[in-house]
């Protein structure tokens, strides 16, 4: 049986590739075949075709999806508002994790031992991280931008100094997430795992041996807190006091200016988006954070790994990088605007516009006017 540096100090990438003799079973626990405690070749579990068959959609699906809206954002200035800047962002985070992750560290479940080698470990895990960090930071960002919008317009920033203050938070957010990211790249490693005496596996480990236990649980429940629980937090209060001002606002509606409504739905709408991005990061790394957490917090953890467990990690493992591929999707069906833009990139459908809607480019003849639609055309988003 294998010797971990620590009882319970495994990490997320190493407890997926972990075969069922590694789990220190204990032999009289009534367990299932596959819980026995005999080691389970690759080539008989189920895992072993569903998960890279399911992490092919993902890269495609991201690559194509997220390559398309950092291309829609380059080629075309209308679309360069200060929400979809942060948009933006969010598509560069997860293109990078699809294109520099997801063919490697899907693989896990293909081969007993990492193939790649110390530098792909590094930066898989860099980048894995760096992703969240991006994600969550920026949805937080857009939260407070389209509670600003709604809640109180008169102190938002517009135009030109609009623009550039959020490029400057854009800038921030990365920052912040590559210093969280940089100690799974620093401290990663290969760590030599020996199954029998004459087969050993080799597993991309961020955690050193010197360290002490408590350093992997603290970095498990600082991600947990820092990518996860406060983040959705501060959105959950931002979300809460603008349905309670548009609910306020509902009531007093009567007599107010039709422009005014106007504006205010373009910006409940890109409101509605965010949220939409923002559930779907919060299901989908939700099981991933529950399993870490068990895992390193339970005394009792390795004994009671089931396959209850071992099913629920395989799906937090899934949906951590399945959200990458997501955010394409639904800009796709929730936003007018962007579906339009997709169809002229991917199916190379250049549907004409409505009269009252991006027709009226065609129609302006100064440039502070053009400036001005195309502002009302985001905000409709």
């Amino acid at each position: 049986m294998a010797t971990f540096p620590w009882s319970t100090d495994l990490n997320e990438t190493f407890i997926t590739a972990l075969p069922w003799n590694l789990s220190n079973k204990s032999e009289e626990s009534n367990n299932t075949p596959e819980d026995d405690g005999a080691y389970i070749p690759y080539e008989l579990r189920p895992e072993t075709y569903i998960v890279p068959l399911v992490f092919a959609i993902v890269f495609f699906v991201g690559l194509i999806g997220n390559g398309t809206l950092v291309l829609i954002f380059i080629r075309n200035r209308f679309m360069r508002s200060i929400p979809n800047t942060y948009i933006m962002s969010l598509a560069i985070g997860d293109f990078l994790v699809i294109v520099g992750t997801v063919p490697f560290i899907s693989t896990i479940y293909t081969f007993d031992s990492w193939p790649y080698g110390t530098f792909m470990c590094k930066l898989s895990e860099f980048l894995k991280d760096l992703s969240s960090g991006v994600t969550v930071l920026t949805l937080t960002l857009l939260s407070i931008d389209r509670y600003i919008a709604i809640v109180k317009p008169l102190h938002k920033l517009t135009g030109h100094g609009g623009k550039t203050f959020t490029l400057v938070l854009v800038v921030i957010v990365w920052i912040i997430a590559i210093a969280i990211a940089i100690p799974g790249a620093h401290y990663s490693y290969l760590w030599e795992v020996p199954l029998y005496p004459d087969h050993v596996i080799y597993v991309c480990y961020p955690f050193p041996e010197d360290m002490k236990p408590w350093y992997p649980q603290t970095m498990v429940l600082v991600k947990f807190l820092l990518l996860y629980t406060i983040p959705l937090s501060l959105i959950a209060v931002f979300y809460a006091l603008m349905a309670r001002y548009l609910f306020s606002a509902s009531k007093d509606s009567f007599g107010t200016n039709d422009s005014h409504i106007q504006k205010r739905r373009g910006r409940t709408k890109v409101a509605k988006i965010v949220l939409v991005f923002v559930i779907l990061f919060a299901v989908c790394f939700f099981p991933s954070h529950v399993f870490m957490m068990w895992f390193y917090f339970h005394p009792n953890s390795l004994d009671n790994y089931s396959t209850f467990w071992h099913a629920w990690k395989i799906l937090g493992y899934i949906l951590t990088f399945f959200n990458s591929c997501l955010n394409p999707i639904a800009l796709y069906f929730i936003s007018g605007v962007f579906r339009l833009q997709y169809k002229k990139y991917l199916l190379c459908r250049k549907k004409k516009p409505k009269k009252n809607y991006l027709s009226t480019f065609k129609t302006l003849p100064s440039s502070s006017n053009r400036s001005t639609v195309r502002t009302a055309l985001v905000s409709k988003m």
